[in-house]
């Protein structure tokens, strides 16, 4: 029997190194790093984490908003996010992730395009509506 993508990818730890290289590399990148303006990034990077686990096959549990509701409100770009998965990819590459692990990774991501994307435009860079409301912090 084939070993889950969660084993394939290293399990937790390979998990938790990509996501924090890609929070780095998405809060660098003037492309979309404002629409991070008022996300509180320990917090995204548990639920990054748990989120991949989970869609992966580990023994995770996602307990955040859906994607729908997590992004709504924020504007976000059909560019934006093809730059959100270019950095991705730029990640898995960093890590020498396999292209069968990384097809199956955004192969699992590309479906939530239509939850994430509020404009059809090429446009990045874009500023995060003055309305938009961020996830509470995480109680530290």
């Amino acid at each position: 029997m084939e070993r889950s993508l969660y084993e394939r990818l290293g399990g937790i730890d390979s998990i938790t190194a990509v996501v924090e290289d890609f929070r780095d590399r998405v809060a660098a990148d003037d492309r979309i790093n404002k629409k991070f303006a008022r996300t509180d990034l320990v917090r995204l990077r548990k639920m990054l984490i748990d989120q991949v686990c989970e869609a992966t096959g580990g023994p995770c549990k996602y307990s955040g908003r859906s994607m729908k509701a997590a992004h709504e409100g924020m504007e976000v770009t059909s560019g934006e996010f093809d730059a959100l998965v270019q950095d991705l990819v730029a990640t898995f590459d960093h890590f020498k992730v396999g292209q069968k692990e990384q097809g199956e990774v955004l192969a699992v991501l590309g479906p939530l395009k239509t939850d994430i994307v509020e404009l059809d435009s090429s446009q990045v860079g874009t500023p995060l509506p003055a309305a938009y409301q961020a996830a509470p912090a995480l109680a530290r």
